[in-house]
């Protein structure tokens, strides 16, 4: 049986070295290069069954030298890797045909399994097209990863797409990077059902004649008239009247419906993106929308995670905020990052984005202390049990010592699972330097992997 090859292209030779060795201590042949030099010369010669692919190299772009591997060899899977938390190249990389995109630091037995499922399932060649513009998202949690992938994959497609999502987690930017990253020509339109009055739903969307009813006094175009050839998102699609539900069905099947007031068919080649904020399944509490409109909205479903779940994006969303906002000049001291950390955000990124607008404008110094956040205060509830929090014990077992260590380690166990893994935002959530952090983590043996 012949071995299977991969070819690890990184520029940190520690990367290179520990992926090679771990490939071949798996059984695979591995052989590695520092840049896109040479790259394409070494896979033709060598023939690997799956390329590694770093995005940042010294001497070129990682997506860049995908493009052009996914054009000379459309049949050879590609595992982008990087450090960096970046929606626009994840998505681009997955647009072009990537097998898949992975973060550092590795997973080694995640990555092993991705490496089986490429090896044995190389894909064939997808279309290359540039996106046209910079999507709004940032962040390193496997959650926004994930959206990430999705919205590459879906992109290039014309499939409806269903997304959904608390309010505030930022729908409507999966829904224009879809259309951004796409290849439709027409506008990005739209529209929050839930906004409108529900007599008026109906001619908003698919437009209306004159005298049609009391006060339309010209012909309007609908939405999805305007979206023609382009995108057309359905913000709040569970609010839309179940009367409206069927010509709904009827669009997302044959593309025609007709005006109110009108009974001539037009057509219209809209992509359809819907969001929702509740769930709109069928048989969900509350849900009023009709099963076979539900299946066909969501041949794609995307979910965005609620901010709560991923805090380790939360310097990195602060980060681009204060960039977009006052460039260099301002910052936020550890104390007010500590704070933001320490909310659940019940608004999401929404709510975010707006304390850190409204704190910087009423702030005086250039570093927004915890005091400047306009961070408004949680609802009280009910204290939950401490993680790790001990049981009733007998007088023999109130060994002071041990149980102070028992409790500390539930209590690390506790941050590293919210910080899914990262080590520096586990530090933060106690209250401790990482070096400290480290300390105990070595004290009291294997926390299983763990990021930094």
């Amino acid at each position: 049986m012949i071995t299977p090859q991969i070819l690890v292209i990184d520029d940190d030779q520690t990367i290179r070295e520990a992926l090679v060795a771990a490939f071949e201590d798996a059984g695979y042949g591995a052989s590695s290069l520092p840049g896109v030099a040479g790259a394409r010369e070494r896979i033709a010669a060598d023939k690997p069954e799956l390329v590694f692919l770093d995005v940042r190299l010294k001497d070129g772009d990682g997506i860049e030298l995908l493009a052009v591997l996914r054009a000379e060899f459309p049949q050879l899977p590609v595992v982008i890797a990087t450090a960096y938390g970046d929606s626009d190249r994840t998505i681009r990389a997955m647009k072009l045909g990537a097998f898949d995109y992975v973060t550092k630091p590795f997973d080694l037995d995640a990555l092993l399994a991705l490496v089986a499922r490429a090896v044995r399932a190389p894909r064939v060649g997808r279309k290359l097209e540039a996106p046209t513009s910079e999507s709004a998202f940032v962040g390193s949690s496997p959650g926004m990863l994930e959206v990430w992938k999705t919205i590459g994959r879906a992109a290039g497609g014309d499939a409806p797409v269903l997304v959904t999502g608390e309010s505030g987690v930022g729908k409507e930017l999966v829904a224009r990077a879809i259309h951004e990253h796409g290849s439709r020509s027409g506008a990005f339109v739209a529209v929050n059902v839930a906004a409108l009055p529900p007599s008026l739903v109906e001619s908003e969307l698919f437009g209306h004649e004159r005298g049609a009813f009391t006060g339309a006094s010209t012909r309007r175009a609908g939405r999805f008239e305007l979206a023609s050839e382009g995108t057309l998102f359905l913000d709040e699609i569970g609010d839309l009247p179940p009367s409206l539900q069927t010509k709904l069905l009827r669009v997302l099947e044959d593309g025609r419906f007709e005006r109110v007031g009108d009974s001539t068919s037009i057509v219209s080649r809209a992509r359809i993106v819907a969001a929702t904020s509740r769930p709109v399944a069928p048989k969900s509490e509350g849900s009023t929308m009709r099963e076979d409109l539900y299946y066909r909205l969501g041949v794609v479903t995307i979910h965005v995670p609620p901010l709560r779940e991923r805090l380790q994006d939360v310097p990195l969303l602060v980060d681009s905020f204060l960039r977009r906002w006052s460039g260099p000049r301002r910052a936020l001291s550890e104390s007010a990052m500590d704070r933001l950390l320490a909310y659940s955000w019940p608004g999401n990124v929404r709510q975010l984005k707006h304390v850190l607008e409204s704190s910087l404008v009423l702030a005086s110094s250039e570093v927004l202390d915890a005091d400047d956040l306009r961070l408004p205060e949680e609802s009280p509830s009910p204290a939950p049990a401490v993680p790790g929090a001990l049981p009733p014990q007998a007088p023999e077992d109130l060994d002071l010592r041990a149980n102070l260590e028992r409790l500390e380690r539930k209590l690390i166990e506790r941050a590293l699972e919210v910080a899914k893994g990262n080590r520096a935002l586990a530090a933060r959530l106690l209250g401790i330097r990482r070096a400290l952090l480290y300390d105990r983590m070595r004290h009291f043996g294997s926390f299983g992997s763990r990021s930094e």
